[in-house]
């Protein structure tokens, strides 16, 4: 299936100017609006490749594929701040143990705290990685946002080993983008423009992984009000 991943955007024959648009896109994210906009995408390449459609979807209906990314964002947001306040509170806690206590023994007592906290937000981080994904494709499923928060529906996906593969497949994907990215980094200026393109590119292979994965796991038809109208983007 990575193969067929790192070859799906080539599907099309406006692939170029797929990536082109997403790698802009990411080197825009700073001001935010972009980001919403990537994640409408992959929005569309969970919904296409979870009914088996082999075509990458193109750029399009800006505002609703925008305002799908924002519901995205907002999923994965709320999966993403467990870890991190969680390991804020525990850090917070051995620090203020530590000055409170004004002794060696409350130092490293603070000091273990904080590492213990570090190590709890690092798994939870690793988790909430996990679930995102799966979290995201029963959202693009049912287009309801309470859909990436329906515990009942998500469990018995994330306690499948068809999703756990998958699921690794589409981080070796990332992780390998990410590495490619960090090389091409050396070349300074360059490498971090180039860097977002390729970036975009494994993202949406990622993505075409647990579309394929949450098919299998949830077959689902094609449905009329599913084919997008996209206009060609000018």
């Amino acid at each position: 299936m990575i193969t067929e991943s790192i070859t799906y955007l080539r599907n099309s024959e406006d692939w170029v100017k797929t990536v082109l648009i997403g790698g802009l896109l990411s080197l825009l994210s700073f001001l935010v609006v972009p980001t919403f906009t990537v994640i409408g995408y992959l929005l569309r390449v969970l919904r296409s490749t979870m009914r088996g459609d082999e075509t990458p979807p193109e750029f399009g209906e800006w505002g609703d594929m925008t305002v799908d990314g924002l519901k995205g964002f907002v999923i994965a947001a709320v999966y993403g701040l467990v870890p991190v306040v969680v390991g804020l509170a525990l850090v917070l806690f051995g620090a203020v143990g530590a000055s409170v206590g004004n002794s060696d023994a409350a130092g490293v007592f603070g000091g273990i705290v904080a590492l213990i906290g570090a190590l709890i937000a690092l798994v939870l981080g690793l988790a909430a990685a996990y679930v995102i994904p799966a979290a995201l494709a029963n959202y693009a499923e049912h287009d309801r946002l309470g859909a990436g928060f329906a515990v009942g529906e998500l469990r018995p996906v994330l306690t499948s080993g068809t999703y756990a593969t998958g699921w690794l497949y589409a981080f070796v994907v990332v992780v390998a983008g990410g590495f490619v990215a960090g090389l091409l980094n050396v070349v300074p200026l360059l490498g971090f423009v180039v860097g977002a393109f390729v970036t975009f590119y494994a993202a949406v292979a990622a993505y075409y992984i647990i579309g394929r994965t949450w098919g299998k796991l949830h077959p689902v038809e094609m449905r009329d009000e599913d084919v997008l109208d996209e206009q060609p983007v000018v």
